[in-house]
């Protein structure tokens, strides 16, 4: 079952269950994958495949994410609730994500694969972790890593 179609199953179940809380959620992201597919249209290309879906689920999470902070700033117990809420099911239709480990290991196969050399070829190693990876690594911590395995 592609993303897509697990999105429009959860619509329904959230309409059938009457959870409007998750019902939001997903038409969040929904309208979301909507303004890339026109955008995608637009430059001539398919809609977006399921892994751009998942970078575009990684962002949402985190813009969430900044907002909980700003709301935990502000003192507004209820804002940083719903965020909370809302990254619980975006982060639903994520992949299980790697744990620090998994992610060194993942990079070190890479690293050696693609006989990375140094900092110059940081680039090269990331791409290859984001083709066979997304969604399942954090890349904001994935990125220190690589330069960590690269330089030493």
């Amino acid at each position: 079952m592609s993303l897509r179609e697990t999105l429009s199953a959860a619509v329904k179940e959230s309409m059938k269950a009457g959870d409007k809380a998750r019902l939001s959620v997903v038409r969040m992201i929904q309208a979301g994958l909507k303004d890339r597919d026109i955008e995608a249209r637009g430059n001539g290309k398919d809609p977006i495949p399921d892994a751009e879906i998942l970078a575009m689920l990684q962002k949402m999470i985190k813009q969430t994410q900044e907002s909980q902070d700003l709301a935990d700033k502000a003192g507004r117990a209820d804002l940083v609730d719903q965020a909370k809420a809302e990254i619980v099911v975006l982060s639903s239709f994520l992949p299980r994500q790697m744990d620090e480990a998994e992610t060194r290991a993942a990079i070190a196969a890479v690293v050696a694969e693609t006989g990375a050399a140094g900092i110059k070829d940081m680039g090269k190693v990331i791409g290859v972790l984001k083709e066979r990876f997304a969604g399942q690594m954090d890349f904001g911590k994935a990125g220190p890593l690589v330069k960590q395995a690269l330089a030493g």
